[in-house]
Protein backbone atom coordinates (compact mmCIF):
# COMPACT_ATOMS: atom_id res chain seq x y z
CA UNK A 1 0.00 0.00 0.00
CA UNK A 2 1.42 3.37 -0.99
CA UNK A 3 1.48 6.45 1.17
CA UNK A 4 -1.29 8.02 -0.91
CA UNK A 5 -3.55 5.02 -0.39
CA UNK A 6 -2.88 5.03 3.35
CA UNK A 7 -3.87 8.69 3.55
CA UNK A 8 -6.99 8.02 1.52
CA UNK A 9 -7.99 5.16 3.83
CA UNK A 10 -7.40 7.34 6.90
CA UNK A 11 -9.51 10.16 5.45
CA UNK A 12 -12.32 7.77 4.55
CA UNK A 13 -12.26 6.37 8.09
CA UNK A 14 -12.53 9.89 9.52
CA UNK A 15 -15.38 10.83 7.21
CA UNK A 16 -17.37 7.67 7.92
CA UNK A 17 -17.07 7.97 11.69
CA UNK A 18 -19.14 10.08 14.06
CA UNK A 19 -18.11 13.74 13.90
CA UNK A 20 -16.46 14.97 17.09
CA UNK A 21 -18.54 17.20 19.33
CA UNK A 22 -17.76 20.90 19.23
CA UNK A 23 -17.60 22.80 22.51
CA UNK A 24 -20.48 25.29 22.77
CA UNK A 25 -18.23 28.24 23.59
CA UNK A 26 -16.07 27.69 20.49
CA UNK A 27 -18.27 29.80 18.20
CA UNK A 28 -18.41 32.71 20.64
CA UNK A 29 -14.65 32.61 21.14
CA UNK A 30 -14.04 32.55 17.39
CA UNK A 31 -16.37 35.53 16.89
CA UNK A 32 -14.66 37.48 19.67
CA UNK A 33 -11.18 36.81 18.31
CA UNK A 34 -12.24 37.51 14.75
CA UNK A 35 -13.81 40.81 15.75
CA UNK A 36 -10.70 41.84 17.62
CA UNK A 37 -8.50 40.93 14.66
CA UNK A 38 -10.78 42.87 12.32
CA UNK A 39 -10.65 45.98 14.54
CA UNK A 40 -6.85 45.78 14.75
CA UNK A 41 -6.54 45.36 11.00
CA UNK A 42 -8.86 48.33 10.44
CA UNK A 43 -6.87 50.48 12.90
CA UNK A 44 -3.54 49.56 11.28
CA UNK A 45 -4.93 50.30 7.84
CA UNK A 46 -6.17 53.69 9.05
CA UNK A 47 -2.76 54.50 10.55
CA UNK A 48 -1.03 53.53 7.31
CA UNK A 49 -3.36 55.79 5.30
CA UNK A 50 -2.68 58.61 7.77
CA UNK A 51 1.08 58.08 7.44
CA UNK A 52 0.79 58.07 3.64
CA UNK A 53 -1.22 61.30 3.72
CA UNK A 54 1.34 62.92 6.06
CA UNK A 55 4.18 61.84 3.75
CA UNK A 56 2.41 63.33 0.72
CA UNK A 57 1.81 66.61 2.57
CA UNK A 58 5.42 66.72 3.79
CA UNK A 59 6.74 66.06 0.29
CA UNK A 60 4.46 68.74 -1.17
CA UNK A 61 5.62 71.31 1.37
CA UNK A 62 9.27 70.42 0.81
CA UNK A 63 8.88 70.57 -2.95
CA UNK A 64 7.17 73.96 -2.83
CA UNK A 65 9.89 75.39 -0.56
CA UNK A 66 13.00 73.77 -2.07
CA UNK A 67 11.85 73.86 -5.71
CA UNK A 68 14.15 71.03 -6.82
CA UNK A 69 13.14 71.51 -10.46
CA UNK A 70 14.75 74.99 -10.58
CA UNK A 71 18.39 75.15 -11.57
CA UNK A 72 20.51 76.44 -8.66
CA UNK A 73 22.35 79.73 -9.13
CA UNK A 74 25.97 79.53 -10.19
CA UNK A 75 28.36 79.63 -7.27
CA UNK A 76 31.29 80.96 -9.29
CA UNK A 77 31.40 83.65 -11.90
CA UNK A 78 32.03 82.62 -15.46
CA UNK A 79 35.51 83.30 -16.82
CA UNK A 80 36.01 86.60 -18.63
CA UNK A 81 37.38 85.97 -22.13
CA UNK A 82 36.97 89.37 -23.85
CA UNK A 83 39.93 91.26 -22.43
Amino acid sequence: MSQYERREVAVRRLLEGVPPSVPPELCEEALRRGGRRLRRRRAVRGLLWLALFAAVVAFSVWASVAQPWVEPPAETTPPLTRW
